[in-house]
């Protein structure tokens, strides 16, 4: 099992890395995202009196491990198409390892991008001290597992890449504007405040802005963000390898 891991892993990671296109994407889109928001917004929109570059840049954070678990966990249904998927299922291989394999390479991807970009704290007004970089990566991994876990659920029940994009921009790009990446919503609409508390990617960016920044205005308890990080990060892995656990008509097609 052990080896097959390591090989759906080793897979992943270079997979990802030699295609260009989709490590552009992953990386690149959202620093231009943030470069965007925070020049638009410089000395117009200041929450809770910080530059809006600085608040943004968690936010920018947790974007990309969600676009990047996106662009890694698409390759489910490309492998199933290409015939991969179906052999390595018939293989005695343990099931099991297939989720483990693409969860965790999915993960150190969205980790790796992140922590580049993580880096890069000092040009936005950040200092980075070594406990709180520390306790940031660690946020980072458990916050790329629980993305890369949704996003290769997701991905395993779907049949095309339209369809899963459809649904990511239906579900995924939601979770990430209701978490208070983007902007601080505690004082929106009833029912936008209300989603926030139970949106897992509030507990997330919650616990990064605790370990990067020291406070979290708006947001929970750093214990309980990551309470509810730790939770999303374990029910997602739980239900990615429940559903290649679960045989299905699906697995000969």
């Amino acid at each position: 099992m052990r080896r097959a891991v390591y090989a759906l892993w080793h897979r992943e990671i270079i997979r990802f890395v030699r295609d260009r296109s989709r490590l552009t994407g992953s990386l690149m889109q959202p620093v231009i995202f943030w470069l965007m928001f925070s020049g638009a917004l410089h000395g117009s929109f200041k929450p809770y009196g910080m530059d809006y570059g600085v608040y943004f840049f968690t936010g920018t954070l947790a974007m990309i491990t969600l676009f990047t678990a996106i662009f890694s966990t698409i390759t489910v249904i490309e492998d199933r198409k290409e015939g991969f998927l179906q052999g390595v299922l018939v293989s005695p291989v343990p099931r099991s390892a297939i989720a483990l394999g693409k969860i965790l390479g999915g993960s150190t991807l969205a980790l790796g991008l992140a922590v580049i970009f993580l880096l890069l704290a000092p040009f936005t007004g950040i200092e980075l001290e070594l406990d709180r970089v520390l306790m940031s990566i660690g946020v980072l991994a458990l916050l790329s597992i629980a993305v890369t876990g949704l996003g290769f659920t997701l991905a395993w029940l779907m049949d095309s890449t339209a369809g899963y994009h459809g649904i990511m921009m239906l579900f995924l790009m939601p979770m990430l504007l209701m978490s208070g990446a983007f902007f601080p919503i505690e004082d929106a609409h009833w029912l936008i405040s209300w989603v926030r508390h139970v949106n897992p990617m509030t507990y997330g960016v919650g616990a990064l802005r605790h370990a990067l920044q020291g406070s979290a205005p708006g947001c929970p308890t750093f214990a309980v963000c990551m309470i509810g990080t730790v939770i999303f990060a374990t029910a997602m892995f739980a239900l990615g390898t429940f559903v290649v656990t679960r045989r299905s008509s699906r697995d000969a097609t």
